[in-house]
């Protein structure tokens, strides 16, 4: 199955940029409702992710909720690379079912390590749903 078929393509995906604030973060967050959101560089490459977890962390170590003061830090300051590691646009899907049960998104990537989309449980679930129908 082609991942591209499945996944959300990144013009429909909410990102954040490493050098957002802190305080755009918590907004875009505070907007979308998502739990977890992927980090871009400048050359829209995929950094990693961050949570809701990371910003509560990091306000209970500056120890201000104050927004204008989060307005000094950047999303690079909590980007956790290792989180929601990323897949190549070539990936199996098998290899996307794998990723899909341990975190709530999957990132694909393409060669350059540039963001083309997130394929997310959901839209894993409904595809294979549909597989399941046809058979």
């Amino acid at each position: 199955m082609n991942i591209a078929k499945i996944m959300i393509p990144k013009v429909c995906t909410v990102v954040l940029h490493e050098n957002n604030t802190i305080r755009q973060g918590l907004e875009v967050l505070s907007r979308c409702r998502y739990t977890a959101l992927p980090v871009l560089d400048a050359e829209e490459r995929y950094l990693g992710s961050v949570s809701e977890g990371d910003f509560l962390r990091h306000i209970m170590d500056v120890k201000t909720t104050d927004l204008k003061e989060q307005e000094q830090y950047r999303i690079t300051d909590i980007l956790r690379k290792d989180f929601c590691p990323a897949l190549n646009i070539q990936a199996e899907f098998r290899v996307v079912v794998d990723a899909a049960l341990k975190q709530n998104f999957v990132p694909v990537v393409d060669d350059r390590n540039t963001l083309c989309g997130i394929v997310t449980r959901q839209k894993l679930i409904a595809e294979m749903a549909q597989v399941c129908d046809t058979i």
